[in-house]
């Protein structure tokens, strides 16, 4: 059992490093502009937080290990991604990091230390600790529906990736037989929820994975059709320039008929003047 227990532990944390550096593409293209552009820092300043409040409830229990190693490892790459963030934002979306990391990271887990220390005693510390984090993982594995509702109202996976959805799911199950082997429900509860979530990405990945390659070979056809249209409808040089001498002929063989009222002369559903102007033709 305890083989079963480190095995899922040890590929548990191979999983979730690779979690932790999928957003590595995301700053490489803010390093390369200089600029954040419309990216948030609220994914790194939650997983930060999450990574400390799995290192505080470590420490109550025995043998946790490889659960500490794994969430230092994430703070470490967190506080990274996040130090990046603040030297390439603009100024406003500076402040507005900034504030938020003192309030969730400082403030937060400040009162959560505190209230754990002062209102719950040794006995069930762990406990306390515990629920706090089983509610704010379920919360963390909530969060991804708005992305769900986003992919199937515009019917693109552009911001939702398959390897992140899978890695994710593949790190939910991980991470769940590691508690449930453990019997430590407070960790394998909310990779239930992880794991659900993470199978439904996956599904509308594949749903909608060619919508948008389809919706732009449609936009392609139609543009492609109107530019014929309109050449079908442009008259060549040659006869245009056939039509404007028959005009002055005309007007040489009938003299009296003056040059501003030349009638036009026709060429399809387009009319020509003497000046050799194009003007709709009367039906």
């Amino acid at each position: 059992m305890n083989n079963l227990v480190f095995a899922f532990g040890v590929l548990g944390n191979i999983v979730s490093f690779m979690v932790f550096l999928a957003p590595v593409p995301t700053f490489h293209k803010i390093y390369k502009k200089k600029s954040t552009e419309g990216f948030k820092c609220v994914p790194y300043v939650v997983g930060l937080f999450s990574a400390m409040l799995w290192i505080y409830y470590a420490f109550f229990k025995p043998d946790t290990t490889l659960l500490i190693t794994i969430n230092s490892v994430g703070c470490v790459i967190q506080t990274v991604y996040i130090c990046l963030y603040i030297f390439y934002a603009p100024k406003l979306a500076k402040i507005q990091a900034v504030k938020l990391l003192l309030l969730v990271n400082i403030v937060g887990f400040g009162l959560i230390v505190l209230l754990t220390h002062f209102l719950a005693n040794d006995l069930n510390r762990d406990n306390f600790v515990g629920w706090i984090c089983l509610v704010f993982s379920l919360c963390v594995f909530v969060a991804p529906l708005s992305v769900v509702r986003q992919v199937i109202r515009t019917k693109s996976v552009e911001y939702m990736p398959f390897l992140l959805s899978f890695f994710l799911t593949l790190s939910a199950v991980m991470w769940f037989f590691y508690g449930l082997l453990r019997k430590d429900y407070n960790i394998a509860i909310p990779n239930v929820l992880g794991f659900s979530f993470g199978v439904l990405q996956m599904i509308l990945y594949i749903t909608y994975k060619n919508a948008k390659k389809v919706v732009i070979e449609n936009v392609e056809i139609q543009t492609h059709n109107q530019i014929e249209g309109q050449e079908e409808n442009k008259i060549p040089v040659e006869l245009k320039d056939q039509v404007i001498d028959v005009a002055k002929l005309r007007a040489m063989l009938h003299p009296d008929i003056t040059p501003g009222v030349v009638p036009p002369c026709h060429a399809g559903d387009i009319v020509l003047n003497l000046d050799g102007e194009k003007i709709p033709a009367k039906k």
